[in-house]
């Protein structure tokens, strides 16, 4: 059997195998995948403050931002693409399928290329926009420089990365999260601890492993394991196609934009009700929350190839299964972690910092934040079910529900009555209602679905 044909009977099997053994294939990958990537970040820091110094990790976290921005905007692309070739090859147009790919590939190097040029054309104004300024600039310039010569490549991969999740090979995808974090992390200490390339050897690291990442993730698509070999004509702008994967990337992006705006107002607003120690227990919930959320967004991206392909196929029955089984497996999953943050809730604040106050104030503020976690994967699993079967609007209404349209309203409003109090309770009413109201629109859906599975029934047709 050829490579091409086990590529294929991949894809296919999304359609054919079990839910619950497809779903544990899928998300566990995913899950692990996320994981790693914020243990990144964390060792990382850690790394640079040791070996560099303090003023290294402001500069980097003034670049942050635009590799975050990048990546989310590869995401974006490849989530809403993903989307469009999940459902081709349910309904067995591979030809969509490669065009859609083709066009992903497009469009993400033309933009990327073009936001480096006008990135690198206008450095000395960027950077200090961006907090680099005194001695923070020369270091932040240097890292932002190299950085962003790896931007098209970051993107290309995050792009990718989604693509190899929609063709049903999970641990490749997986790998391909896996080499930039790992790889990342050892070349810090070559560049850095080694060769003593300071802040350049820092930016370098992070280049270099998105190369790394590009290579396995091109090799994958060049070496017969994918279904996606693109020819030549595969690359031109289709306007529809790009009209689609941008209505359902534009999902993901605002989800992005909507988490900075909230991270800047909850800033703020802390500054302003408790100083320094309030903004730092944020910050250490914010870290929290990559961390108790991995299991979760690891199924909800486990789900969407899945949902998509079978709703493709015109196989109701299985969408409704996949949504059924990710939403009660996920909610055991957050509930396991709940009840593992409120028992360490002053473990957990002693490990960031050693200022009682500041702990004791974490362990108050994690008890209301993630008071809802149980239930939350309802609403993540909802809006990414929209964006599974290619339905934008909906998708991008559930998506910015919790953030945009219910949170950052309650946080401008509670905390002039309940002080510091009125952010943290904010979280569970946004989150509770969000899910109440999401959970609404799913059961309409998976009604409709379930008459959709009745319509194509044998049985349905013959007493009609």
């Amino acid at each position: 059997m050829s490579q091409t044909s086990v590529a294929h009977n991949k894809s296919q099997s999304l359609g054919i195998l079990p839910i619950k053994g497809l779903l544990i294939k899928q998300a566990i990958p995913a899950s692990i995948g996320i994981l790693v990537m914020s243990l990144n970040i964390l060792v990382d820091t850690i790394f640079v403050g040791n070996w560099i110094g303090d003023v290294a990790i402001a500069a980097i976290n003034v670049v942050l931002p635009v590799s975050f921005f990048i990546a989310a905007l590869g995401m974006a692309i490849g989530i809403g693409g993903s989307s469009i070739i999940s459902r081709a090859m349910g309904d067995n147009n591979y030809s969509k399928a490669k065009t859609t790919f083709g066009n992903m590939i497009s469009i993400t190097l033309i933009i990327t290329v073009v936001l480096v040029v006008v990135g690198l054309l206008f450095i000395e104004n960027l950077v200090p926009a961006f907090g680099g300024k005194g001695a923070i600039y020369e270091p932040a310039a240097i890292y932002y420089r190299i950085v962003l010569y790896g931007v098209p490549i970051l993107a290309m991969c995050m792009m990718g990365n989604n693509v190899i999740r929609a063709e049903g090979a999970p641990i490749h995808a997986m790998i391909a999260m896996l080499i930039p974090s790992i790889g990342n992390l050892l070349l810090d200490y070559v560049f850095i601890k080694y060769l003593g390339w300071g802040m350049m050897g820092a930016a370098w690291a992070t280049t270099a492993s998105y190369g790394l990442c590009f290579l396995y993730v091109a090799g994958f698509f060049i070496s017969g394991k994918s279904e996606l070999l693109c020819s030549i004509k595969d690359f031109v702008p289709n306007f529809s196609i790009i009209r689609e994967i941008g209505a359902l990337g534009f999902v993901s992006l605002s989800r992005q934009a909507t988490t900075s705006v909230l991270y800047l107002i909850l800033n703020n607003i802390l500054f302003e009700l408790g100083g320094e120690e309030s903004v730092a227990v944020f910050g250490i919930i914010g870290r929290m929350m990559m961390f108790a959320l991995f299991p979760v967004l690891g199924i909800t991206q486990g789900f969407l190839p899945i949902a998509g392909f079978n709703y493709g196929a015109k196989k109701y029955d299985r969408v409704r299964e996949v949504i059924f089984t990710s939403i009660i497996w996920a909610c055991i999953l957050g509930t396991i972690i709940f009840l593992l943050l409120i028992l360490n809730t002053d473990f957990i604040g002693d490990v960031f910092t050693d200022t009682q106050q500041v702990i004791d104030r974490t362990s108050f503020a994690l008890g209301l934040v993630f008071l809802s976690l149980p239930i939350i994967s309802i609403q993540l699993i909802g809006a990414a079910y929209y964006q599974a079967i290619g339905k934008a609007i909906p998708a991008l209404l559930l998506t910015l529900l919790r953030t945009a349209i219910i949170l950052i309203p309650l946080l401008l409003i509670l905390p002039n009555f309940f002080g510091e109090t009125g952010v943290w309770i904010s979280f569970p009413i946004a989150d509770i209602s969000s899910t109440l109201i999401t959970a609404y629109f799913l059961w309409k859906a998976m009604k409709k679905l379930k008459d959709n599975s009745a319509v194509k029934s044998p049985e349905f047709n013959h007493l009609n």
